[in-house]
């Protein structure tokens, strides 16, 4: 089951949310609004801390993005 990140068009609380079918209804946690904006994820996957070349030099650290954007 995928997890899935909405915002909220009424408050722009963020939240996510475990999506069994599309037909699911989502409602907002904080304010109740059945109204939200599905949110492009990055994601990070665990592994070894040292380089892997399976990886495509991309460390399994996590963070943000894995690192290996130079987003920082």
């Amino acid at each position: 089951m995928p997890i899935y990140e909405y915002i909220c068009d009424k408050c722009n609380e963020r939240f996510e949310k475990i999506v069994i079918n599309k037909q699911q209804e989502i409602t907002c946690p904080k304010c109740s609004s059945k109204k939200a904006t599905i949110q492009l994820s990055v994601f990070a996957t665990a592994g070894s801390s040292g380089p892997s070349n399976s990886s495509g030099g991309f460390s399994g650290g996590g963070g943000c993005c894995g690192g290996g954007c130079s987003c920082h």
